[in-house]
């Protein structure tokens, strides 16, 4: 990746709906440049995906938490990934080091949503020994900015 890759993904961080011709302009390129550029940069797998980001709590899922998931064994990973991915309220899967497996970030409506969740949902899945939920009481930093740091026209990979 170079600086020009660097420069593209910085804007298209902050705002995915750029046009071409506006993220031409920022790069020195001409708009169908900048399309050809972020398109590599698509098919490399470096940009992953575009999405609308959305306020949890206009949409009633006013409760994060995070719930530490310790399985039985290795066995069940794969059962057990398959099924917490299938759960909507689960808006993140960490495999972490430490006394847990996992490390999952999830959203709800409010304590009778998570207490469904935590209760019927996870605790019920393939291999699931224990659970340990830690509620958000307010965030003061939420981000899907990543940090770009390899350096410019270093190799990527």
């Amino acid at each position: 990746m170079d600086a020009l890759d660097h420069a593209a993904l910085s804007r298209l961080m902050f705002d995915g709906r750029a046009s071409w011709s506006d993220l031409g302009q920022d790069l020195g390129l001409a708009a169908t440049s900048a399309a050809e550029r972020v398109r590599r940069l698509e098919r490399e797998g470096v940009i992953t995906g575009y999405a609308a980001l959305v306020d949890p709590v206009a949409v009633g899922a006013d409760l994060t938490a995070f719930v530490a998931v310790t399985l039985d064994g290795s066995l069940a990973r794969d059962a057990f990934l398959e099924a917490a991915s299938g759960l909507d309220e689960v808006a993140e899967i960490h495999h972490v080091a430490g006394d847990d497996d996992y490390l999952l970030k999830v959203r709800c409506a409010g304590t009778r949503g998570l207490e469904d969740l935590v209760s019927e949902g996870l605790k019920s899945l393939p291999g699931v020994a224990r659970t340990r939920t830690t509620v958000v009481l307010s965030t003061v930093k939420e981000s899907v900015i990543v940090p770009l740091l390899s350096a410019p026209g270093a190799a990527a990979r």
